[in-house]
């Protein structure tokens, strides 16, 4: 497990895209190895202009070596303004040579799923560039609602999208942690990407799935709205994770953007 970053206020991005923008955030991230688990096999990055959780398989040993390598890897772009779609397909086939070079022969394989989002340029204008590999999530909490950005890699999302099973029997499904795409495992690590504007009053939620077996989209939408700061809403999250019964490692970042406004207006 590797966290890189905590918890910060009122930090200030300056983007250099055509008229400089500066973006003002405020992040906290908490994880948590849950009731059952002996080790966290989950690890996070949540320092601009990159916000990323992994949570690693393939036993304890190798889970930690995946999911710390791709964070790592992603780590490296801390000191940029800005990431391209390339920088973090790069980033993780970098860290599947890593996962090989640590890992060495485990049978079982290792790998990790990987979701987040990161600081772009869109149109001249800046962009949250949200990817996503596995069964980790992207929520966007806006205007009281809320969104899941990213779409699982998993059976129990290619069931539903199929119309065999319905949301709530996947949650019971047997096949329930079988995911279709990893980092890793002998696969070309290629996320898929989308982009949403940055706008002034969004909360983005990154988690594992260590929250979202234990809290339904209801649930977490009510945890968010209910604290205001993001060092709270982390701790009431991961909290009513553990206590809906912590059946897996629980990560969670919350990432809201505080002002987005002309360089001259900030000076």
């Amino acid at each position: 497990m590797i966290q890189i970053g905590q918890q910060r206020t009122g930090h200030t991005v300056t983007m250099a895209s055509g008229t400089t923008k500066h973006v003002t955030l405020s992040w906290a991230a908490l994880t948590d190895t849950g009731l059952r688990r002996d080790g966290n096999e989950d690890s996070y990055l949540a320092q601009t202009p990159i916000f990323a959780v992994a949570d690693g398989m393939g036993g304890h040993s190798a889970g930690e070596i995946a999911s710390a390598a791709v964070v790592g890897r992603l780590a490296e772009h801390a000191s940029a303004d800005s990431v391209e779609p390339s920088a973090i397909e790069n980033s993780l086939r970098l860290a599947v040579d890593d996962m090989r070079t640590s890992a060495g022969d485990i049978e079982t394989g290792t790998g990790t799923t990987v979701t987040g989002i990161a600081i772009t340029v869109a149109n001249g204008a800046p962009a949250w560039l949200v990817f996503n590999i596995g069964d980790s999530r992207v929520y966007l909490l806006r205007h009281g609602g809320l969104e899941q950005v990213t779409r699982d890699h998993s059976v129990v999302q290619e069931l539903i999208d199929a119309g065999h099973i319905t949301p709530e029997e996947a949650d019971v499904h047997p096949h329930g942690n079988v995911i279709t795409r990893a980092v890793g495992f002998h696969e070309d690590p290629v996320p898929d990407f989308a982009l949403l504007p940055i706008e002034e009053g969004m909360r983005l939620l990154i988690c594992s799935d260590g929250l979202t077996k234990e809290l339904t989209n209801y649930g977490i939408r009510h945890f968010l709205l209910a604290n205001p700061q993001p060092q709270a809403a982390v701790n009431q999250l991961v909290e009513a994770a553990l206590g809906n019964g912590g059946r897996d490692n629980v990560t969670v970042v919350v990432v809201d953007v505080l002002a987005v406004s002309d360089a001259e207006a900030g000076r």
